[in-house]
């Protein structure tokens, strides 16, 4: 008796799906607390933050001072100890582990280089502390000095070179470890416009380069927008929104967020309907508009909403959907040009054009205007948690 293959029916074969890769967690942290102090006098610096730092990612650390992102760094570094919940690295618990047995380095506001050794010794000096074998600790330097283009300066002391020298030297030594995590302590609060511009550039070149984990804190929030992956925007000790740098620029969470990521105007209006993640507004009780709808928004009543200047129009005074205001200022900034109006309702806005626009745009002080926002610019806000 033959036996045959059973015959496939071909047509029900489906291709192999394709997962996406999940994104490892470099750093994740599970409710973390920090206080200091006690009684009257204790500080809750953190409360109970969760969050996740993916690998490869440049990822800033944003907010005032005193929010608590310095000592959420400062946590991942070691250099402090939670006082409730657990810190991760790559999946291990590191919450109560010394600095030296974790793989993360850290690049300080001062850089902390020893001014009476060469640029070369600076970068060796850690891998010599590791016990590294000359010839590697040789080779890295080298590879080191190459990254940062530092090749010319590798014999002269730390302290005969500029500011933005030291900064790369830094940057080349807590590199040469080859750490799992790199944190960066406002590292460029130190340097002048120009050349703060230059290493923001240099440094998003080097996280790209060696695929290490950048955590980067600043209370700059043009830093912030021009280098990272994802911000976490801090205030009161916790994160009030992680996102990309577009996702916090255009649909922010809630106020401070809005206010404290570049400029918003706030304005009161009113829900008139809502479906999903869209509202109809009533703005000014005078024009009806489509607003982005958080999920934690109110979904009726009286709301605050958020328009960026730049999402501004400026129209004739009597022209149909706009709100009558009164020109009050013109604030010329070179790149661009603010207008500053007062609403008949007695709330103000500020709109904002290309200086290379703004002729036509420009009007006296005391000249009567209509104020339209761009379709898909206002958002409602959400109360800050």
């Amino acid at each position: 008796m033959e036996f045959l293959p059973a015959r496939v029916d071909t047509n029900r074969i489906q291709p192999a799906s394709r997962k996406t890769p999940v994104p490892v967690a470099a750093i994740e942290t599970r409710q973390i607390s920090k206080t200091f102090g006690s009684g009257d006098r204790e500080v809750r610096a953190l409360d109970h933050v969760s969050l996740e730092i993916r690998e490869n990612e440049f990822f800033t650390l944003l907010g005032p001072s005193g929010c608590g992102k310095t000592t959420l760094l400062r946590l991942i570094a070691g250099f402090e100890a939670p006082t409730s919940g657990q810190l991760l690295l790559y999946g291990d618990d590191i919450s109560n582990e010394p600095p030296y047995r974790r793989s993360v380095n850290t690049v300080f506001q001062s850089y902390a280089l020893f001014p009476h050794l060469t640029v070369a010794q600076n970068i060796a000096f850690g891998l010599e502390m590791l016990g590294k074998p000359k010839a590697e600790i040789s080779r890295t330097v080298d590879e080191m000095l190459a990254m940062v283009r530092m090749e010319a300066m590798a014999h002269r002391k730390t302290s005969e070179i500029s500011g933005g020298q030291q900064q790369r030297v830094a940057l080349a030594r807590a590199l040469a470890p080859h750490p799992k995590v790199l944190l960066l302590d406002e590292p460029l609060s130190a340097l002048d416009l120009k050349l703060r511009k230059e290493m923001q550039r240099e440094l998003k070149r080097l996280q790209i380069e060696t695929g290490i984990t950048f955590v980067f804190v600043t209370h700059d929030q043009e830093e912030a927008l021009t280098m990272s992956d994802r911000i976490a925007v801090m205030s009161a000790g916790k994160p009030l929104q992680i996102g990309t740098p577009r996702e916090i620029y255009d649909r922010p969470a809630n106020r401070f967020v809005a206010s404290f990521i570049g400029e918003s105007n706030f304005l009161s209006a009113t829900i008139t309907a809502a479906t999903g993640d869209v509202a109809r507004v009533r703005i000014g009780g005078g024009i009806d508009m489509e607003a982005a709808l958080p999920a934690e928004a109110p979904r009726s009543g009286k709301v605050t909403v958020a328009i960026r200047p730049e999402q501004v129009r400026l129209v004739e005074a009597d022209a149909a959907d706009a709100l009558p205001a009164t020109v009050t200022d013109t604030v010329y900034f070179g790149t661009d040009t603010h207008t500053h109006l007062l609403l008949d309702s007695g709330e103000t806005v500020v709109a904002r054009f290309q200086s290379t626009l703004a002729h036509s745009e420009e009007r006296a002080n005391g000249t009567r205007v209509g104020v339209q926002f761009w379709e898909g610019s206002v958002q409602v806000l959400r109360e800050t948690a």
